[in-house]
């Protein structure tokens, strides 16, 4: 009888196959090697247990799979197809290209990060960006940190370390992935003191909470949930003119989240406080996202009063939490849309919110005609389009939809999502759907690929 293991090749004979030629110079022979050696190891173990030892090619084809598996990079790019904008398991915002040329100009060489062209010796990474944000905001100084989390934390930590931070009981909020003010509060020395209640926080309330050990005041946007009804707060002005009156004056800290430059009022969606509000309403601090509705890299922006941001540019954490130059070449270059007030032509999150409810319907039928000529089943419905990231909670804008109708939307929507780019879409009852307010006009040709390739399997 023939020894089942004699049918192996070894693992020289394995690599010196001709299908095997391209992918050790792509990946190495080195790592290819141990991955052959992983196989045919587990391959040893399965001929003990009864299996028929395989055919070489069968083994090609093992080894093949496994390498791609292994070497393939876990973050991907992907295509957004749900409607949701700012979609924070995509990565929020995706770069204009402005954005997306600086990084890759700061990337590819050297350049004057920390270094003072003028004198001739060492300079600060925290000039960068800060006269643009000055000037568009307003504020006093500016500082970028690698978060929106990371600003609270640093501005509760500097200015409240030990002391107390009062806070409406309707601003305690959690948001995506455990982020819980109360925690960051902790996190920071800061001693939390909660006034009113969760639907309702008068002025009055915060008045009766200052006291001798009281450092400041911090107002957080609710991000991704609104009280309704029966309730009350007070405003940044009111905050600002109590402190003012008050014995000894305090900082006030606005957590705008999402922070936008633009009035989201034009695009047909409700008021959302802009930076600018924030700094003429009187916050000596306003920290806000980078990659929201910003539309920029992640980061935490802090604007503020002057003598608070260059203290925090000396604390020793800030070190800790301070951004590359690629973050800050993305974020110079999306303000300048900004400055040139073109951002709603160039930065993809304000041409998304933009595009007109005609455009999107038109190019809803074109992805159908396409779809209908080769044999799937779609459909075109009526939907809505999210902001997403925390941003407008509740707020949405017309779209139309597409839906490709399935008896099997979840094994659909897998296929998808197995593509190379992967495809997120969303299911709604008996169909997967696809809103073109979140693709774009050049990923449209992969798009319909992807579906088709999907429904044939």
């Amino acid at each position: 009888m023939t020894n089942p293991f004699r049918q192996l090749p070894s693992i020289d004979r394995l690599l010196a196959r001709p299908e095997l030629v391209e992918t050790i110079a792509m990946y190495g022979r080195a790592g290819v090697r141990d991955i052959a050696r992983d196989l045919l190891g587990e391959t040893r173990v399965a001929i003990r247990k009864g299996a028929t030892p395989p055919e070489i090619d069968e083994l090609i084809t093992q080894l093949l799979a496994r390498i791609r598996r292994e070497f393939s990079p876990s973050l991907r790019s992907a295509l957004n197809a749900t409607g949701v904008i700012i979609h924070t398991n995509l990565g929020r915002a995706p770069l204009s290209l402005a954005a997306r040329e600086a990084m890759m100009a700061a990337a590819a060489g050297y350049g004057n990060l920390e270094y003072d062209l003028e004198q001739g010796r060492r300079g600060s990474r925290y000039v960068h960006a800060e006269r643009l944000l000055c000037r568009l905001t307003g504020a006093e100084a500016a500082l970028v940190v690698n978060n929106n989390a990371a600003a609270v934390t640093l501005v509760l930590r500097h200015l409240a370390r030990g002391r107390e931070v009062i806070i409406s009981r309707g601003e305690l909020v959690e948001i995506g992935g455990g982020f819980r003010i109360p925690d960051i509060l902790q996190q920071s020395g800061a001693r939390l003191v909660e006034v009113g209640t969760t639907n309702r926080t008068r002025l009055a309330d915060y008045a009766i909470a200052l006291g001798s050990d009281t450092a400041a005041i911090l107002k957080v946007h609710q991000s991704n949930f609104r009280i309704v009804g029966f309730s009350e707060s007070a405003s940044l002005a009111e905050l600002v003119r109590l402190v003012n009156d008050w014995v000894w004056p305090v900082p006030v800290i606005n957590d705008l989240g999402s922070g936008t430059l633009l009035d989201t009022r034009p695009f047909g969606l409700a008021y959302e406080p802009t930076v600018q509000d924030s700094v003429q309403a009187g916050a000596n601090i306003t920290t806000f996202s980078g990659d929201k509705l910003l539309g920029g890299p992640q980061a935490g922006v802090i604007v503020g009063d002057k003598a608070i941001i260059e203290a925090l540019k000396l604390e020793p954490l800030t070190r800790a939490m301070r951004v590359d130059k690629i973050t800050l070449a993305a974020l110079q270059a999306t303000l300048m849309a900004y400055a040139r007030e073109t951002a709603v032509e160039e930065i993809p999150v304000w041409r998304m919110i933009a595009a007109q409810p005609e455009a999107l319907a038109h190019r809803a039928e074109s992805w159908a005609d396409a779809l209908v000529a080769a044999g799937l089943p779609v459909e075109l419905r009526p939907g809505q389009s999210a902001i997403g990231g925390g941003a407008l909670p509740g707020q949405t804008l017309p779209t139309t939809l597409l839906a490709v109708l399935s008896d099997k939307p979840q094994s659909l929507a897998a296929r998808l999502r197995a593509n190379d780019p992967p495809v997120v879409a969303r299911i709604e009852e008996d169909a997967v759907v696809f809103d073109p307010r979140t693709i774009s006009p050049d990923e449209e040709p992969g798009l319909l690929r992807a579906i088709q390739d999907a429904w044939a399997q």
